[in-house]
């Protein structure tokens, strides 16, 4: 059958023997995509008289978009926060690994540490899109160490830090640079953090608000200023409550800008967050849900003692511990 090229002259790929999610199940049938988009197989055969330049056979195989998980502090053994000769060497492990997982890119996260540990890492990993050796690196989730003692969660209290002015000279001094930063963490209720968070979204940078015991008034404000995400939805930060809804309360304002979305990550394995809650966050605003797995070191390894930056974090089951306090 002649193929038509007048739409584009980009060859048609054919995935056969798939699995598709279509209307909450998985169904087999054959993925049409041209030019990265994918096709109406009935419009291509009847409207263009195409055929598939290539056939691929999935062997059964989900076919699937790609995971992006913008919050992982490492895994296989590898800690993001933890200096080292190679950082690179790392990040690449834990970029190949998470990619048999089907996360197609990810933003290396940095918990709270001391400016050293930036100074040293930041400067070691450059964005790249990524390819059969592994995930892309969308640049750096900068978590802390801008956040609340109170809701400081693993995040060692001795390296947190205020701002003492709302321009960069905090954000330099701590991070040293944010070239390659994607998103940077911080409490929306300390002082200053309405024009830091200005100033960052004028570099680009993503501003989420977590970690904090901010109401919901202060998280408007910061969304006004530019934040525009919050960081892993109800674990440290102010329980949701009838007369200020605290930060989970952004989910329903009607407080923000027109045209704008507040997106939020979720931890969704059962532990961190109950099946009901998420349920919840998402019936309340679903077009911002965005699913994050936090995972540390320790994944794909087996239970003991691991590090999350400073810290000993010891795994017990499907639980993370901070060595001799609460649960993470």
């Amino acid at each position: 059958m002649p193929s038509n090229k007048s739409v584009s002259d980009a060859p048609i790929i054919q995935f056969t023997n798939c699995r598709i999610l279509r209307e909450h199940k998985l169904q087999r049938e054959d993925l049409w995509v041209r030019d990265g988009k994918i096709l109406d197989p009935e419009k291509l055969f009847f409207d263009e008289q195409g055929y598939a330049d290539r056939r691929l056979d999935c062997g059964g195989a989900i076919v699937a978009p790609g995971f992006i998980d913008v919050q992982i502090n490492g895994g296989y053994g590898v800690d993001f926060s933890q200096p080292c000769e190679d950082v690179s060497a790392g990040v690449s492990l834990v970029a190949k690994k998470i990619l048999e997982h089907g996360v197609t890119s990810f933003c290396p996260t940095l918990v709270t540490s001391p400016p050293a540990i930036y100074h040293q890492v930041l400067p070691q990993i450059n964005i790249h899109n990524g390819g059969p050796d592994g995930a892309g690196v969308l640049g750096f989730h900068l978590e802390g160490p801008f956040i609340s003692s109170e809701k400081r969660g693993a995040h060692p209290e001795r390296f947190l830090r205020t701002f003492r002015s709302g321009g960069t000279d905090d954000l330099m001094e701590t991070y040293g640079s944010l070239d390659n930063v994607a998103m940077v963490t911080l409490a929306p209720e300390l002082p200053h953090s309405q024009s830091v968070v200005s100033t960052l979204r004028q570099k680009g940078v993503t501003v989420s608000l977590g970690h904090s015991v901010a109401n919901l008034s202060q998280a408007e404000d910061a969304v006004r200023h530019g934040a525009s995400f919050i960081t892993h939805l109800f674990n440290a930060m102010l329980p949701f409550h009838h007369r200020d809804p605290g930060i989970v309360g952004l989910l329903t304002s009607d407080q923000i800008p027109a045209g704008r979305t507040v997106f939020y990550g979720m931890i969704a394995d059962g532990i961190h967050t109950n099946p009901a809650a998420l349920r919840i966050a998402h019936r309340a605003h679903p077009s911002g849900l965005v699913l994050v797995t936090d995972a540390i070191t320790a994944m794909g390894l087996p239970p003991g003692r691991h590090t999350l930056g400073q810290q000993v974090v010891q795994i017990q089951g499907l639980h993370a511990y901070v060595a001799a306090a609460a649960e993470i």
